[in-house]
């Protein structure tokens, strides 16, 4: 199946070398299955002026890989996502997590819980009205190696 990477740089091999730390899933190499989604993210680089570049890869699933797969926003989500924000490693006992991305109301929900103005149950039940979308977090690079197969990429400043 198809998988969409948006960034700054252009690349055909990517590596969890250049991954930023506390994020949402852990700290690796993020795609998402929504090429939609992909092109929002890339708005942002567009905004900061700078270039913008969409990767497509072709993701197979490798039945060696350990993957967690969140389905919807619930407590587990929940209390993985708060703790890899915190910079804890509870992502690194998989190579591969999807789930859920935090979007801005989403975003705003896991802050004011991170931040104690909400407890978990409101949290939850504000999270309970939102459909989730859509990441995968390559945390190893065995995972991507062995999972995503490059196939372009295009600029999205120049067409």
């Amino acid at each position: 199946m198809l998988v969409y990477h948006s960034s700054d740089q252009c690349f055909e091999y990517p590596d969890v070398n250049h991954s930023r730390e506390a994020l949402d899933l852990g700290k690796g190499f993020y795609v998402t299955r929504l090429k939609e989604q992909a092109d929002k993210y890339a708005n942002r680089f567009i905004r900061a002026g700078k270039e913008a570049y969409l990767h497509v890869f072709d993701y197979s699933v490798d039945p060696e890989m350990r993957i967690k797969i969140f389905n919807c926003y619930d407590e587990e989500w929940l209390d993985f996502v708060c703790s890899c924000r915190k910079g804890k490693d509870v992502y690194l006992q998989y190579d591969i997590v999807e789930g859920g991305v935090a979007n801005d109301k989403v975003f705003q929900t896991v802050d004011l819980y991170m931040a104690g103005i909400y407890n978990k149950e409101q949290a939850l039940q504000n999270l309970a009205y939102e459909m989730p979308n859509n990441q995968l977090c390559f945390i190893t690079q065995r995972a991507i190696d062995r999972c995503l197969t490059f196939i372009e990429h295009s600029n999205y400043n120049h067409g």
